[in-house]
């Protein structure tokens, strides 16, 4: 059973987030009372972790808007692992430290979790690279300096949770468990800011998130092109020399260009995790990029996560009856998000944004990325995520699903306040199950 400090925290969260979602239906009845252009964070409710361009804890971070007319943001967490040298020159330097022989399965080993894992500063990367870092740990990336073996990570598109109606990508929460999962996975996070409910319901945020898939793709193609400006008029690729990616400009002056990502990421290793909300978000995101096809290149979903998705449906699953009143979201609260969140006068709990397998939901389920699902014990939504998983399976779609004992709804998100084992644990198996598919030496990491 989770421990009472879980308890406690659930009883208070549960009341605190039924008083807030009571007082929005208050406010949305009163439309002078709303916003009109959105919000995508309620920086009353909950503490914010400011961005850090310093390597904290491994990963450096950074806020913008994903155009200049929209309230949507990304939060980019870059591992301090893309400073590497060249790999090979990183695994010379490995056994002139450690003495040890390439072809001992010791070394081999630490070979493999400093490729893959966290890369430990030591001092070299900082001292020996030439992508714009210096010795006191700030990483100059608005300007880097391109070259050929700068070293090119995949790319996570992190959708927090909150029932549509609360969380931010910036949450102190939220900024330690994409740091987390920026390390063990060796990728570049992009934990996307969507507009909430009530004040932009169904399907602003669904059209939010894929509009940041739909970014990082102009900024793969922006950065092929800048790359090109720079090669045409500096002759080479230095690009702290010949300032090309301010080439790249919209009309007020502003360089379109993410440098953080035109450096570093590879969007064709693209991996969509969503957390409760957040999953459904991203399966959105997935069967939208699923009918995009090469539309979106060179963007690749090659797999998704969905952690404790926030489905629903009609017809109540055996968890639903049974945990009705579960730890942080339990069946009335759910019940009370999906009604802010769902168009007025359109609520029903098999609208395809709540039920996954609502007949005639496209596209076809057997075209679906790779998907590991990962659900808790005392979690009432337990089932459903249980049986969407079964329906991928049973049309060969890779889709293991992992249950964590003892644990709750937003347990391994919100392990700053809970501190359970399991998050931790959890964190380490989703990055063993991600690198199948985004590792380029093959499918090394399997179970």
């Amino acid at each position: 059973m989770p421990g009472v400090a879980v308890k406690l925290y659930s009883l208070f969260f549960k009341f605190m987030l039924k008083h807030r979602l009571q007082n929005r239906i208050q406010i949305d009845d009163t439309s002078s009372n709303v916003h009109s252009f959105g919000v995508t964070s309620r920086r009353n409710e909950e503490s914010v972790a400011p961005s850090n361009p310093l390597f904290t804890d491994g990963v450096a971070t950074k806020d913008l808007h994903v155009n200049p007319g929209t309230v949507v943001s990304v939060r980019i967490f870059l591992p301090e692992s893309c400073l590497s040298v060249h790999e090979e020159s990183d695994q010379k330097w490995q056994m002139q430290s450690t003495g040890n022989v390439l072809g001992s399965d010791s070394n081999q080993a630490l070979l493999r979790r400093n490729s893959y894992g966290n890369h430990k500063n030591n001092g070299y990367s900082h001292r020996r690279t030439s992508l714009g870092c210096v010795a006191d740990d700030v990483y100059r990336g608005y300007s880097p300096v391109a070259k050929k073996n700068c070293r090119k990570l995949p790319v996570m598109l992190q959708f927090h949770g909150g029932g549509f109606v609360s969380g931010s990508n910036d949450s102190t929460a939220n900024d330690l468990f994409c740091r987390r999962i920026a390390k063990l996975c060796d990728v570049i996070v992009l934990a996307v800011g969507y507009r909430l409910a009530p004040e932009d319901r169904y399907p602003a945020a669904f059209e939010d998130g894929l509009n940041v898939l739909n970014w990082l793709a102009k900024q793969a193609n922006l950065a092929e092109c800048s790359k090109s400006v720079g090669i045409r008029r500096g002759g080479g690729t230095d690009l702290k020399k010949s300032d090309s990616f301010g080439h790249i400009a919209d009309a007020f002056g502003a360089s379109l260009v993410e440098p953080w990502l035109a450096a570093h990421a590879d969007p064709s290793r693209c991996v969509l995790l969503g957390v409760s909300c957040g999953g459904n978000i991203a399966d959105y995101v997935a069967r939208k990029a699923v009918e995009s096809g090469k539309l979106l290149d060179p963007v690749k979903v090659v797999a998704q996560v969905l952690m404790y998705p926030f489905f629903i449906g009609s017809v109540p699953t055996h968890s639903e009856i049974r945990l009705a009143n579960s730890y942080f979201y339990d069946k009335a609260l759910c019940t009370l998000a999906w009604k802010l969140f769902l168009p007025e006068g359109e609520f029903d709990l098999d609208h395809p944004a709540a039920n996954p397998l609502t007949p005639g939901r496209g596209p076809p389920l057997k075209r679906m990325p790779p998907t590991l699902t990962v659900i808790a014990e005392h979690d009432w939504m337990r089932d459903r995520a249980i049986a969407y998983s079964e329906e991928l399976r049973k049309v060969n779609v890779d889709a293991p699903v992992l249950e964590y004992k003892d644990a709750v709804h937003e347990f391994a998100t919100l392990d700053m306040l809970l501190k359970t084992p399991q998050a931790q644990a959890c964190a380490e198996d989703i990055a063993i199950w991600v690198k199948k598919y985004i590792s380029l030496r093959g499918h090394e990491f399997s179970y």
